[in-house]
């Protein structure tokens, strides 16, 4: 079983449940940048008196679901810090991460109720101990339901750095073909120079399977039929790309494959069309 030390996928949305004082916020604040999470009692701080102002909930839930849905439409990892008990709205935030193609992934605090209450009487401002205690009960509800909502990941964290314990829901591949930073940006190797000796095809497939193994979302080959003086000399190897990105789609990997640019002088429309379509095949 995975444990909460290893890397959640990213980006991702990440959805945290939990009562009060079961340290979400500092788990986050841990592991993710202050721009990647959006918390409901911030929210409340910046549109009420403070992060416990009830009285701001309504405005506070309004803005963070139009947040969450700008981020993750954007294809960034987003942290969501609320309680996390409330079916519809895990529903909702998983909807939004399947319809752009984000992993998604529920991180369950399940804390001894002895240290939620601990941590929660130690606060300025304690959530009243029937609330608390409904949090409670409703996190040994939610625990078995998140198992059926779809989740790519489901995460228990008991509080404890060793103890820290996981479980996978049924499992759905994450759409790697569309890498991206935790920025949103999709990283391409673009090949210019091609010192490929005496076997160009073996050189172009293990530069081509060395960047999928890095991470990159895709290789890019120039479209020109002699090398540029910006690159090097003009009688220097630069292969057709279309021939070359035909060879490289043969392979294994979750490459995007395209050139920077195509002259449409070069060659008929439609052969450079089927030559594209050959290669996505």
């Amino acid at each position: 079983m995975p444990s909460t030390g290893q890397r959640l996928p990213d980006p991702a949305l990440v959805v945290l449940v939990g009562a009060s004082g079961s340290g979400k916020s500092t788990w986050a604040e841990q592991r993710y940048r202050r721009e990647e999470t959006v918390s409901s009692d911030a929210l409340r701080g910046v549109l009420g008196s403070g992060p416990h102002d009830l009285d701001a909930s309504d405005d506070a839930f309004s803005v963070l679901e139009t947040v969450v849905a700008a981020r993750v439409g954007r294809g960034l990892t987003t942290v969501v810090d609320t309680l996390g008990l409330d079916q519809e709205r895990r529903e909702r935030w998983l909807g939004l991460a399947r319809a752009a193609g984000l992993p998604a992934a529920a991180v369950l605090f399940d804390v001894p109720e002895r240290e939620c209450r601990r941590r929660n009487a130690a606060r300025d401002r304690p959530v009243p101990a029937l609330v608390l205690g409904g949090q409670l009960r409703r996190v040994s509800e939610v625990a078995a339901a998140l198992a059926d909502e779809g989740w790519d990941l489901v995460v228990e964290y008991d509080g404890g750095e060793a103890a820290a314990t996981a479980t996978a829901a049924t499992p759905r591949p994450a759409p790697e073909a569309d890498r991206r930073s935790s920025q949103g940006l999709r990283i391409m190797l673009q090949l210019s120079r091609f010192p490929w000796g005496e076997d160009p095809a073996a050189w172009l497939r293990e530069v081509a399977l060395a960047a999928d193994a890095a991470g990159f979302a895709g290789l890019a080959l120039m479209d020109h039929l002699i090398q540029i003086p910006q690159v090097d000399r003009a009688w220097e190897p630069i292969p057709e790309p279309w021939v070359s990105l035909g060879l490289l789609a043969g392979l294994d990997t979750r490459l995007q494959l395209g050139t920077l640019v195509t002259p449409a002088t070069f060659r008929p429309a439609g052969i450079t069309a089927k030559a594209a379509a050959t290669g996505r095949g």
